[in-house]
């Protein structure tokens, strides 16, 4: 009997004052409650409103800047930024539109992908944003795997958590901590993106 391979699943998130990286740990601590699961974490740099920045490849602390290699290795992705306007941050924008070399090659089509954001109060814009990251997800061919309600804490939350991923209401001054079900959806997603990758790894090699 063949032994069963490990699967890397890719975190990729940007962060700019800690509430969506705390979120990130939380996710990938949800992909390695998954036997044969690993997580990879990632993050994307600022980007430069006058011009592009020059930065160190390593940042001084935190996890090291995303290549497109780790989207190319990994056999799922959850994608993770606040919300700017309704929309995912610039940065991380940025990092995506560099990606045409990996849609042209079909590199992501047929892997699992899930998405997680973070705002500064309960209407700002989570459900739109979430739904504005999936767009150029579904453009390179990943499958969406989203939160379902057989997640009791999908229907318990009073702060965030929809179907379309994990969210956080991290207040005005961003230092609201996560609550209980958003921490467990947070951990549902990561479990759910990692099944989701060994089960169909696991079908390819039938």
């Amino acid at each position: 009997m063949s032994q069963t391979p490990d699967i890397e699943i890719l975190v990729l998130y940007y962060s700019r004052f800690g509430a969506t990286a705390q979120m990130a740990r939380h996710v990938a601590r949800g992909v390695e409650e998954v036997k044969h699961c690993t997580a990879r974490l990632r993050t994307v740099p600022p980007v430069s409103a006058t011009c592009e920045a020059v930065d160190e490849d390593i940042p001084a602390e935190g996890p090291p800047y995303a290549t497109l290699d780790d989207l190319r290795e990994c056999r799922g992705l959850a994608l993770g930024s606040p919300t700017r306007f309704g929309n995912m941050a610039a940065p991380m924008k940025y990092f995506l539109d560099q990606s045409s070399s990996l849609w042209l090659a079909g590199t992501l089509v047929g892997k699992p992908a899930g998405v997680f954001t973070s705002t500064a109060t309960q209407h700002g814009g989570q459900e739109s944003t979430l739904l504005n990251m999936i767009i150029p997800l579904l453009h390179h061919g990943m499958l969406i795997t989203g939160i379902p309600y057989t997640e009791p804490a999908l229907s318990e939350t009073t702060s965030g958590g929809t179907p379309y991923g994990a969210s956080h209401v991290a207040g005005a001054q961003g230092n609201n901590p996560l609550t209980d079900h958003e921490r467990i959806l947070c951990h549902a997603l990561g479990r759910r993106l990692a099944r989701t990758a060994l089960s169909l790894a696991q079908g390819s090699r039938e």
